[in-house]
């Protein structure tokens, strides 16, 4: 074998035993300017989100019976548990210290959500999840950033990078560190709960109301080639009282929230008895304080056409309109 050809050997070898960790790099490096460029086109298209402390935010209240309880416990049960499943390993869904900030400006709507799982102290600067959705009122276009690391030693929140930096302050996590690409957020399908508009009520988040920035009736459009496929449709028929404040969207409130809110389902996972029963059992609307006899005379025969519409009867049923207008598709340029 000659010297040359020895040399050529020695770098065809050294290139395949260097190529997986260079293969791992270049994708590293690949996933990182993914997230920068949704969220740079995200911050062009919608508007700046600002670093900020999960702790600024306001707590969202977990009583019992309707008081704050001395203690809180593992998997306890709650006046108004969280939707969202918890999955071991939890405290449950009436884990306190959840926090919610309202970061909008101008037509801007930024909500930003500190979610715990794990029983903590209030003050800690660790939670489990952290979510933004950044919604233009204007123009519809929607964002969606999410971070968790799973297990139970939760993330420092103490400065929750903007999606779009690229450089963070000294000693603290940067945004390809603290976020989720916009693939994996992708995988999450936060439109099939979050259907009718950029944000959902439910009994938990809705006692924080006041803090969540709501566009109920507005364009709404998902950004992202991640996201083309979040895409719903909104259900309306004739004189329906439930769509007076808020559109219904055709996916999970179709299959629960709509009859959840109605009192048709069982009540979530961590419920109690008061949480059991009316009216707690019925949400909808958020200002009931009708008797049980009453909320069905205006309401029960406008949940009965839309989960008709939901079926898939409704297809074909001349009561039921279809539109594409809570993603607003063809609105949006």
């Amino acid at each position: 074998m000659t010297t040359r050809t020895r040399v050529a050997a020695l770098a065809m070898l050294l290139a395949v035993q260097a190529a997986p960790g260079a293969s791992g790099a270049l994708a590293a490096d690949n996933a990182d300017a993914s997230l920068h460029a949704y969220a740079q086109q995200c911050t062009d298209e919608i508007g700046e989100i600002p670093a900020f402390d999960c702790n600024a935010g306001t707590d969202v209240p977990i009583t019992v019976n309707g008081r704050v309880p001395a203690r809180y416990a593992a998997h306890m049960t709650c006046d108004r548990p969280a939707l969202l499943p918890y999955d071991a390993p939890t405290s449950g869904q009436c884990t306190p210290y959840s926090k919610i900030l309202d970061l909008s400006h101008g037509d801007t709507q930024i909500s930003a959500f500190c979610r715990r799982k794990q029983i903590r102290a209030n003050r800690s600067p660790y939670y489990d999840e952290v979510d933004i959705v950044l919604h233009h009122a204007g123009n519809g276009k929607t964002c969606w950033f999410h971070a968790e690391k799973g297990g139970t030693a939760g993330m420092n929140a103490a400065r929750v990078p903007p999606p779009n930096e690229t450089m963070p302050p000294p000693g603290h996590p940067s945004a390809a560190e603290f976020w989720w690409k916009p693939a994996a957020t992708a995988t999450k399908r936060c439109v099939s709960c979050h259907d009718a508009s950029p944000v959902m009520y439910s009994p938990w988040i809705g006692q924080v109301w006041n803090k969540v920035p709501t566009d109920p009736w507005g364009k709404y459009v998902n950004l992202g080639a991640d996201f083309a496929s979040w895409t719903s449709h909104a259900i309306s028929t004739p004189g329906n009282t439930c769509i007076g404040c808020h559109r219904i969207g055709d996916q999970n409130s179709c299959k629960i929230y709509v009859p959840l809110a109605a009192g048709m389902l069982p009540p979530p996972k961590g419920s109690n008895a008061r949480a059991s029963r009316y009216p707690l059992t019925h949400w909808m609307p958020i200002d009931n304080n009708k008797s049980l006899y009453e909320w069905n005379a205006a309401n029960a025969k406008s949940v009965s056409d839309l989960l008709e519409c939901c079926s898939a009867r409704g297809k074909n049923d001349p009561k039921c309109s279809f539109t594409p207008a809570a993603q607003a598709a063809q609105a949006v340029k």
